[in-house]
């Protein structure tokens, strides 16, 4: 790849117009402010107030994933604060914000801890390091006779609080380098703290974007084209302009909104509102065409290599002892998270003001100010908690709505979804077909792999990446970790005509279960044990060996199990995070019940190993719903599933006993949120040929093993 995953998002939002703010603290307006006292800034990361208050200033958005805990723990271990006394607030859309593993101000990829690792330990340093200075300055010492801690500075006998020192500090150069502190002197990061949002969690007092409320504040439901890109031609809302509480009925891009004193009433009068509508081609899209339109892509569309050929892999299958084929079919998905689509825009004049949860702050403002004529300056973005994101909230179709309502009924207006809407109006993720040709030689070792990947762009959908050029988002994870002499890796990128979004785990979670099952089938066909047969690939790759190892000797690999049990394992290194799961499984009566999932995970330096845990089993929830029972179909160009009776998800009862080991590494942080997502597909389907002898080869499992 010659173009980086950052390079595409930093090209991509400029060409989309998205503009930056000039600095704006979220959470330090009017009587909060006068209640600290001065706000002090020594940098972008670090406010500090009279009162001794810390705040640190996130550049990501907390979407259930920790990281208005485990980012302030950089800040504070360097800072010498006690962690609990630090306020978190998320910064507003500012170039100082953007994620540098992104190229834009995005919250998503695992990069959370990855890009904070650094640069928040830096900042935190540099406030300590200007804080001392402060004080020597003012007490004429030398700052090495000085020390910081718990938010004071001492020496020789005086003292003095950070908040005291800040405003001094404030006006001292930046220091361009500092000592960081080593990491066996350590207080806070690798400490399992307990979360610093869950006390507001608990009690009510944590604001979520359905929460968010503001003077004169009215509501807005919208209907949206039955299908996906269709425009209202004309509407007729003679039957609604009566009813209780409506303010107004506004036609903006792809629906009408109704706009009411309460959300109910908007919502109710959606079923009085008649909408003539130009479906568009969409209209014409099923599940089988698109799936028939993504296998024959590879005749019309030519491939784009993943990577260089690693020696020749057509003619070592040539000359192979056996040759295997397979093809893996992984399903459209939608997002799903707790809390549905919602905004609240202000907008008065020349400015707006956006309000509510969004993974993408510079986009929810540049598409925003698009959309109702402003300039992306005037408008100011604060974020909330996010209840789930998932990716898409990276997306800004709902904040969109949210302006063109608010200008158009001059009024403050919060734009919700039901989870209807939510459910046929998502960003999906892609369809994905991933055809596997492997060569055996007379031992059973690999000697030839070949990996064809068809799928559609999501970049291309959503930031304009040209027709035809690599998309990093399509091949994660694609390249499997084996020792294989001969290897060919292709990407057809081939568009269903559905708009497709960036969700958890993107392609990692399709590559995976292709490379994973197609490695399980190739050790079936060489007669071997398939964790002995993955270890023995794997001596060049030895943090992937150790985590299968760890994995293997925990779950019980080769031991007895009870009565009608089988193992499955898949192994993954995503986000910097290696990994190694083993699936329990049992199958009754075409039903599948995971037992236990065994995890072994090699996620370098951890800042809280007990919300890695949590996000290790987040995504093991997550991926397995998907694995086994969700689907996104299409009929007519309608969506077919409607909420969570039709979209089946994970009960609790369903829930597998999770043993996590996490190894105790020294190499740089990896991203934990997703990679955990993709290897129970490839686990669980591998446990059940063990168990039936079916070959799981698609997605949902609930579905395919009824027809297996």
């Amino acid at each position: 790849m010659t173009t980086t995953r950052r390079e595409f998002l930093k090209t991509s939002t400029s060409a989309a117009g998205v503009a930056v703010l000039g600095m704006y603290v979220p959470g330090f307006g009017g009587k909060e402010a006068n209640a600290a006292g001065s706000l002090h800034t020594p940098n972008v990361w670090v406010h500090i107030a009279d009162n001794n208050q810390v705040t640190l200033i996130s550049h990501m958005s907390e979407m259930g994933q920790g990281v208005h805990t485990s980012l302030p723990a950089l800040i504070a271990e360097e800072l010498n604060v006690d962690i609990t006394k630090v306020k978190v607030a998320t910064a507003a859309a500012d170039p100082a914000y953007v994620n540098g593993l992104l190229g834009a101000q995005i919250t998503g990829g695992s990069t959370a801890i990855r890009d904070a690792w650094e640069k928040l330990r830096i900042g935190g340093a540099q406030v300590r390091t200007m804080l001392v200075q402060a004080a020597a300055n003012k007490w004429g010492v030398p700052a090495s006779s000085l020390k910081a801690e718990n938010g004071v500075v001492s020496g020789g006998g005086k003292s003095a609080t950070y908040g005291e020192l800040a405003s001094a500090a404030a006006s001292i150069p930046v220091p361009k380098e500092v000592k960081l502190k080593d990491a066996s002197q350590f207080t806070i990061v690798g400490k399992a703290i307990p979360r610093l949002d869950t006390p507001a969690k608990v009690n009510g007092t944590a604001e979520f974007g359905i929460d968010v409320k503001v003077p004169g504040l009215v509501y807005a439901s919208v209907e949206m084209s039955p299908v996906i890109g269709g425009q209202p031609k004309s509407f007729d809302d003679s039957a609604v302009r009566g009813l209780p509480g409506i303010i107004g009925v506004y036609k903006i891009n792809g629906g009408v909104g109704i706009v009411a004193d309460s959300y109910w009433r908007a919502f109710k009068a959606r079923k009085a509102l008649k909408v003539e509508w130009d479906l568009g081609p969409g209209a014409n899209l099923n599940t089988k065409a698109m799936w028939d339109g993504t296998k024959a892509a590879e005749k019309s569309v030519a491939p784009i290599k993943v990577r260089p050929d690693v020696g020749n892999a057509n003619d070592a299958l040539q000359s192979a002892a056996k040759v295997l084929k397979a093809e893996y079919y992984t399903q459209h998905m939608a997002h799903q998270p707790l809390e549905p689509m919602n905004m609240v825009a202000i907008v008065s004049g020349d400015k707006c003001e956006l309000i509510g949860p969004t993974q993408f702050q510079q986009g929810a403002q540049g598409f925003a100010a698009a959309a109702i004529g402003l300039k992306p300056e005037n408008v100011t973005v604060r974020t909330t908690y996010l209840g789930g994101g998932f990716g898409r909230r990276i997306v800004t179709d709902f904040v969109v709505q949210a302006a063109e309502l608010s200008k158009a009924s001059g009024r403050p207006v919060k734009v919700l979804w039901s989870r209807e809407d939510d459910m046929k109006n998502d960003w999906y993720r892609p369809q994905s077909l991933n055809r596997m040709e492997g060569g055996l030689d007379a031992s059973g070792k690999p000697v030839a792999i070949k990996h064809q990947i068809s799928s559609q762009s999501i970049t291309q959908v959503l930031f304009g990446l040209p027709k035809n050029t690599l998309d990093p988002f399509m091949v994660e994870a694609a390249v499997a970790p084996y020792d294989v002499a001969n290897t060919s890796h292709d990407l057809i990128i081939h568009d269903t005509g559905i708009r497709v979004g960036y969700l958890r785990a993107v392609s990692h979670t399709m590559n995976c279960f292709a490379n994973e099952s197609f490695m399980d089938e190739l050790a079936h066909a060489a007669g071997k044990d398939p964790v002995k047969y993955r270890m023995e690939l794997l001596s060049k790759e030895p943090r992937f060996a150790n985590v299968l190892k760890i994995a293997a000797d925990k779950a019980g690999w080769g031991k007895k199990l009870p009565a009608g049990r089988a193992l499955g394992v898949a192994l993954m290194e995503g986000y910097g995070t290696y990994m190694a799961q083993i699936a329990e499984v049992s199958v009754t009566g075409g039903n599948i019940k995971v037992h236990k999932v065994t995890v072994a995970c090699d996620c370098g330096r951890m800042v809280n190993p007990g919300i890695v845990r949590q996000q290790l089993e987040s995504g093991i929830v997550y991926g397995l719903s998907h694995a086994l029972y969700s689907d996104i179909t299409l009929t007519n160009g309608r969506v077919d599933q409607n909420n969570f009776n039709d979209f089946r998800i994970l009960r609790t009862t369903e829930t597998p006993v999770m043993d996590i080991v996490l190894v105790d590494s020294n190499e740089k942080p990896g991203g934990t949120g997703e990679p955990s997502t993709s290897l129970i597909a490839p686990a669980v389907a591998n446990a059940v040929f063990t168990a039936t002898g079916k070959r799981l080869r698609s997605m949902p499992f609930a579905k395919a093993l009824k027809s297996a």
